[in-house]
């Protein structure tokens, strides 16, 4: 092989090599996530942790809840574990396309699917329950609020529609007990 054929080898495999390289190079440092640039996803991040919930009145512990924050920031799982045993859990998450934060709990009778955004500081999201047995659903809304000792109170209200009035369905004190994992 000559001096320029050699050359021109060489040449030709830079050149083909070249995008392979740059490539490599660019998915060693993805982008960061969408979600972590937009404050829109942090709204919730106040609920983020572990939690020891009692009812808001007072009383014994109802159990134990743990919220993390998944998927680069996209995502709040929670996960419920009530004081007898039952379990429960929601994924939670911004839509840039509504502008809106939703909910989907699911339990093993039940399933709640709510919407909505910060009010006056406090997350509160309208939607529906879904009753498995009675094969229904009923007009629900939950609200969560940070409270100045770092607690959180969550408040769910059912619709009746006998007396076309909201009665809680759930009324919840936060504390936590240890950070978001």
């Amino acid at each position: 092989m000559t001096f320029s054929n050699t050359v021109a080898a060489a040449s030709l495999a830079t050149l083909l090599l070249a995008p392979l390289a740059s490539a490599q190079q660019e998915s060693q440092t993805p982008p960061p996530p969408p979600c972590t640039q937009d404050d829109n996803f942090r709204a919730f991040d106040f609920w983020l942790g572990t939690w020891e919930v009692t009812p808001w009145a007072g009383g014994a512990v109802a159990g134990k809840n743990t919220i993390r924050s998944e998927e680069g920031g996209c995502v709040l799982t929670e996960h419920w574990t009530n004081v007898q045993g039952g379990t429960g859990q929601s994924i939670n998450y911004y839509n840039p396309n509504t502008g809106k934060w939703r909910q989907v709990w699911v339990a093993g009778g039940y399933a709640i699917d709510i919407e909505g955004g910060l009010k006056e500081g406090a997350m509160a999201l309208e939607g529906t329950i879904y009753y498995y047995a009675q094969k229904n659903s009923i007009p629900f809304k939950g609200t969560w609020t940070p409270q100045e000792d770092g607690s959180v109170r969550q408040h769910f209200e059912q619709f009746n529609a006998e007396n076309k009035e909201w009665a809680t369905w759930f009324d919840g004190r936060y504390v936590k007990t240890a950070s978001a994992e």
